[in-house]
C-alpha cells in the first residue's frame, strides 16, 4: 500500500496503524468544517484504495460471469457500476468499483486488497483474452455533489507526463490531462437487475441527497490535482478519511472494509441496491442470492444509529449493541457527524423490532494488562436501513411452492 501525498500537505494528520485508511490523511485539522465543504461540493479527499487494470477483449464478459453485475454494457464516460466477488457461500470477498474507458477495465478496491484481487482473478483467467495488473501507480480522490465534477476538470486541467501510466490511450473518453476516468457511486438508488430491503419502511432513506464518486489519476498527480482544484474557486479546502466517512454513515452506505465481516451476506447490507443484477445467470454465491430472495431472509440487517452524544465518549467498530442486557449486534463504522453528532452503523439481528431503544457499550484498553474493559454504554436509536421484515422489494409475495403446500393440507 502506497502512502498519499496529500499525508505531506500542511496540517495533514495521519490515521491510526491499522486503520483501513491509514494511507491517507484522517483530518486537516477540523473534521467538522471538512465535513460541511465535501457535502456542499467544496472539498476533496483521498482514499484508501487500491486499483487492479484489466484489459483485453473479454475483460467485460470474464467479469461478468464471475461478478454479481453485468458489466458488458459499460461504455466510456458513463460513470461505471459497482459489483460485488462472492465465495461460493455468498459471503463479500470484494466491492468493485468499475468503469471501462475502452481499453482497461478499472477495478477498485480497499486499500491491501489489490494483491489478493489480482492473484483471484489471475487464477480466473483459463484461456480468456484478459491480462491482470495491480496499479499502484494509479491513486483515487473523491468528491461530493457538484464537487466531482469539478475535481474531474481540474484533472482534466492539470498536465500529466504520459509516461506516468502508459497504458492510458489518447482516445480513451475521459482519459485528458490527469484524468484517468472518473466513477459514479449509484448509492443509494436501485440500478438495473437490483431491488431493495427497505419493504415496510415508513421514512426517505437516509441517503437519499448522497451524490458522491471517484477519479482516478497518475499516483505523481495526486497534489497537483488537488492543487488545482483548490486554486479554482477560494473557499475549497482538503477533506480527510474523517469526514468522508461521517457522511458515508450518515448515508447508510455500506463499505466492505466496516461492514462485511466474514459471514455478511449483500441482503443484510442491502447491497443488491447498487451491486446485484438478480437475472444476469450463473456466478459464485448466486445461489445464496437467490435462495434468501425467493425463500428466506436475511440473518442481519444494517441500521443507523444516533447516538447519545452527551457523554462526549464514540464507541468502537465492534462494540456490542444491546437491547436490555442482551447483546443483538455490532457497531461496524462510527463518525462524529458535524451536524447530527455521533453516528454509527451496525448489524442487528434481523427480529430486533425497528422501534426499539438500544444501547452501545464504550470500551477502553487497559493499560496495565492490554484488556478491553467496558467504561459505560451510550443510548442509541435506528434509522433501519434494511427492514425487519426481511423481504425486499422483488422477493416473492409468497414462498414459492406455496400453492402446492395448501393443496396438501386440504
Amino acid at each position: 500500500m502506497l502512502i498519499s501525498p496529500l499525508l505531506t500537505r500542511p496540517g495533514a494528520v495521519a490515521s491510526a496503524p491499522g486503520d483501513p485508511d491509514e494511507t491517507v490523511p484522517s483530518h486537516f485539522g477540523d473534521p467538522g468544517r471538512e465535513q460541511a465543504a465535501l457535502a456542499e461540493g467544496r472539498a476533496t479527499c483521498a482514499l484508501a484504495r487500491d486499483v487492479v487494470a484489466v484489459t483485453g477483449p473479454d475483460r467485460l464478459s470474464w467479469l461478468t460471469t464471475l461478478s454479481s453485475q453485468v458489466l458488458t454494457a459499460l461504455e466510456p464516460g458513463d460513470g461505471g457500476a459497482e459489483a460485488l466477488l462472492l465465495d461460493a457461500q455468498g459471503h463479500i470477498t470484494h466491492a468493485l468499483a468499475a468503469f471501462d474507458d475502452g481499453h482497461t477495465l478499472w477495478l477498485t478496491t480497499e486499500a491491501g486488497s489489490g494483491a489478493d484481487l489480482t492473484a483471484f482473478l489471475n487464477s480466473m483467467r483459463f484461456m480468456l483474452r484478459v491480462e491482470i495488473a495491480e496499479r499502484p501507480d494509479v491513486m483515487v480522490l473523491a468528491a461530493l455533489g457538484e464537487g466531482l465534477d469539478a475535481l474531474a476538470q481540474a484533472a482534466r486541467d492539470t498536465a500529466s507526463d504520459a509516461s506516468e501510466v502508459p497504458d492510458v490511450q489518447a482516445n480513451a473518453a475521459e482519459a485528458q490531462g490527469s484524468l484517468i476516468g472518473l466513477w459514479r457511486d449509484p448509492w443509494p438508488g436501485v440500478v438495473e437487475g437490483g431491488t431493495s430491503y427497505d419493504v415496510g419502511a415508513d421514512r426517505p432513506h437516509p441517503g437519499e441527497g448522497y451524490r458522491a464518486g471517484f477519479v482516478l489519476v497518475p499516483a505523481q498527480s495526486v497534489d497537483a490535482v488537488a492543487g488545482t482544484f483548490l486554486a479554482a474557486e477560494p473557499r475549497r479546502r482538503l477533506a480527510g478519511a474523517l469526514a468522508w466517512e461521517a457522511l458515508r454513515i450518515e448515508a447508510g452506505r455500506p463499505r466492505r472494509a466496516r461492514e462485511a465481516d466474514a459471514r455478511a451476506i449483500p441482503h443484510e447490507l442491502d447491497w443488491l441496491r447498487t451491486a446485484v443484477h438478480l437475472t444476469k445467470g450463473c456466478y459464485p454465491g448466486q445461489e445464496t442470492i437467490a435462495r434468501t430472495l425467493n425463500l428466506g431472509r436475511p440473518p442481519r440487517r444494517l441500521t443507523v444509529l444516533q447516538l447519545d452524544g452527551l457523554g462526549g465518549d464514540l464507541p468502537r467498530p465492534g462494540a456490542s449493541v444491546r437491547m436490555g442486557e442482551r447483546s443483538v449486534g455490532t457497531v461496524t463504522s462510527v463518525a462524529r457527524h458535524y451536524e447530527l453528532g455521533p453516528i454509527a452503523l451496525a448489524l442487528l439481528r434481523r427480529a430486533v423490532p425497528a422501534g426499539e431503544q438500544l444501547t452501545v457499550e464504550i470500551t477502553e484498553v487497559d493499560e496495565t494488562t492490554g484488556e478491553t474493559v467496558i467504561v459505560g454504554r451510550v443510548d442509541a436509536a435506528q434509522e433501519p436501513l434494511v427492514s425487519p421484515e426481511g423481504r425486499a422489494q422483488a422477493s416473492p409475495a409468497e414462498r414459492p411452492g406455496a400453492e402446492l403446500r395448501k393443496g396438501l393440507r386440504l
